[in-house]
């Protein structure tokens, strides 16, 4: 019939063990996604504790972790997480390998070096995806970086700057030969943002250019999307980014997906609750009160919207008791009032379930 999406690929057509990036072996092929404000190091540690195969840092700035800024230390501390990565990201290449240099010497075993970011506050530094428009100077921020290290440096790139200049193919090619040892690529351009669909196909040209492992990133939101993007772009593994968001459990998941064709149900509400609890507190105990609660609130928000859906409470309970969690100053309260929540939605299944 037309316009049915074509069925997801069965499992066991792709690989769904270890993967290796130079010397280190990932677990398995699922990568979260690095998300500014959002992956830090306890959102990190979780979804790896839940299966996720390798967790990237949050953006860091090169220049700002050389010169000790306190915010770059906190982004690229990877306390607790078994395969530490820290993304970098600068324009100039002298940063570039300094702030390398620093990272492997606080126990990185991964450097990523950004080249996808779309924003404007990095692109009109010439840096994150406006890199793209030059791929001479971003040759000579990879080696500088390559140069700088002894563990493997990987990288993450958008198809390019706009739809006229697709280049990720040569950029993933050169970058390959300069001693890069991973490829991720989003599926969209900078121009695009997150507008549109992500394109796995175009993602193809980039693996026939290169031999080191390709992730496909970009709209990957249900196990049926991760094995539609692995066989339409021919990447080796998939990275998941805003579907984590509020489900620090799926890109685990997915992982075991991959390997056993299982699809699995998000955990029960008492086991969410108990998830977004102990972020909470962490998010506190690692940012200090101030800005951890800055922190929470989108975690707290987006999991409150997670255990509604899984509960299939009506939209006027979610929005009370997100306004009355959200808006609570004191961590003792909050813990409350989160409690309350988890509470109500409990019993609102409880109530559909009578009903069915």
């Amino acid at each position: 019939m037309l316009g049915t999406p074509p069925k997801a690929p069965e499992i066991g057509v792709f690989p769904s063990g270890p993967m290796q990036i130079g010397s280190v072996t990932l677990p398995n092929r699922v990568v979260l996604a690095p998300m500014s404000g959002i992956t830090g190091t306890p959102f990190r540690r979780l979804a790896e504790r839940l299966g996720a195969g390798l967790v990237v840092s949050e953006m860091t700035a090169c220049a700002g972790l050389a010169r000790g800024e306190r915010e770059a230390r906190v982004r690229s501390e990877c306390d607790g997480i078994a395969i530490r990565v820290v993304q970098l990201a600068g324009c100039e290449a002298t940063w570039m390998a300094e702030g390398a240099r620093i990272a492997e010497r606080e126990g990185a075993a991964i450097i990523d070096i950004n080249m996808g970011c779309p924003s404007k506050q990095l692109t009109n530094g010439a840096a994150g995806s406006a890199l793209m428009r030059d791929l001479d100077h971003a040759l000579q921020l990879i080696e500088a970086t390559v140069c700088a290290v002894r563990v493997p440096v990987t990288l993450k790139m958008r198809l390019g700057w706009d739809d006229a200049s697709i280049n990720a193919p040569d950029l993933a090619r050169r970058a390959q030969d300069a001693g890069v040892q991973m490829i991720t690529v989003h599926g969209r351009t900078r121009c695009q943002f997150y507008d549109g669909c992500a394109d796995w196909s175009a993602l193809r040209a980039v693996k026939e250019a290169i031999s080191i492992p390709l992730v496909v990133n970009g709209d990957i939101g249900s196990f049926d999307d991760a094995t539609r993007a692995l066989a339409i772009s021919g990447a080796d593994a998939v990275m998941i980014g805003r579907a984590a968001q509020g489900r620090p459990w799926f890109p685990g998941q997915v992982a075991r997906y991959l390997a056993t064709g299982k699809r699995e149900r998000a955990p029960s509400l008492a086991e969410q609750h108990e998830m977004t609890a102990a972020l909470y507190d962490e998010l506190i105990e690692h940012h200090g009160h101030a800005i951890g609660r800055r922190h929470a609130r989108k975690h707290l928000a987006w999991a409150l919207d997670t255990a509604s859906a899984t509960a299939g409470a009506p939209v006027a309970l979610l929005k009370d008791h997100r306004a009355r969690v959200l808006t609570a100053e004191e961590p003792k309260i909050a813990r409350r009032l989160l409690a309350d929540a988890y509470d109500a939605f409990a019993s609102r299944t409880s109530v559909w379930r009578a009903a069915a």
